[in-house]
């Protein structure tokens, strides 16, 4: 047993850094339901994005808090190191998602396209799996962690295949012109980017729950 493992027994551990990551998490979820919003019809881009801009700026003060505690506290309930990079993955989900509904409103993008729409759906659903496994950390429940971070990677393989076919659709259809798929291309590419930080979640907890298994 390493000497920060023997220390973490020994000594009481601050475990507000769980409350951290599992707000960002929250979060990143509330953000993407208020981006499933924009599948409706008549929505309001314009609402839609400053209630998203509002929510990144709840998780940048999250990541704020990670990274003051990180640097007050000695011992840390898992490597402060993985805390870390945990809190900027999932403030990078919420930065894409930004990215999204900014271009959204700036590319005058008044109905999301099916890709998107499918997009949306998946980043839904890869941010309510990160719901369900970040607490997992917090009670040592690696297995089932493991298990819906695997769903996570699926989820983001799905998103990832409609990313491709959108864009081969766009580019080798001559009825498609540049503008519509300067457009478009851009808000896919900022949801596309959202899923994989998901991924990139899911994997790093991953990483932990072998470690710590």
């Amino acid at each position: 047993m390493g000497l920060q493992s023997i220390l973490r027994v020994l000594l009481p551990r601050s475990d507000h850094f769980y409350d951290y990551i599992e707000e960002q998490t929250r979060i990143a979820h509330a953000a993407a339901q208020v981006m499933a919003e924009y599948r409706q019809p008549r929505a309001d881009a314009e609402g839609i994005r400053k209630r998203i801009e509002e929510l990144e700026h709840q998780g940048d003060t999250q990541v704020h808090r990670m990274i003051d505690a990180l640097g007050a506290t000695f011992v840390t309930p898992i490597d402060r190191e993985d805390l870390q990079r945990l809190s900027k993955r999932l403030d990078d989900i919420l930065d894409y998602l930004n990215a999204a509904a900014r271009a959204c409103v700036i590319l005058a993008v008044e109905r999301p396209t099916e890709p998107m729409q499918l997009l949306i759906a998946k980043l839904g659903e890869c941010t309510q799996l990160l719901n369900e496994a970040v607490p997992k950390l917090r009670t040592h429940g690696y297995p089932e962690l493991i298990r819906i971070c695997s769903r996570v990677s699926t989820a983001e393989r799905d998103g990832d295949a409609v990313f491709r076919d959108a864009l081969s659709r766009m580019f080798h259809d001559p009825a498609i012109d540049a503008k519509t798929i300067l457009r478009e291309r851009e808000v896919l590419e900022d949801l596309e980017q959202a899923i994989n930080r998901c991924e990139n979640v899911a994997e790093l907890m991953t990483n932990i729950a072998v470690k710590n298994s």
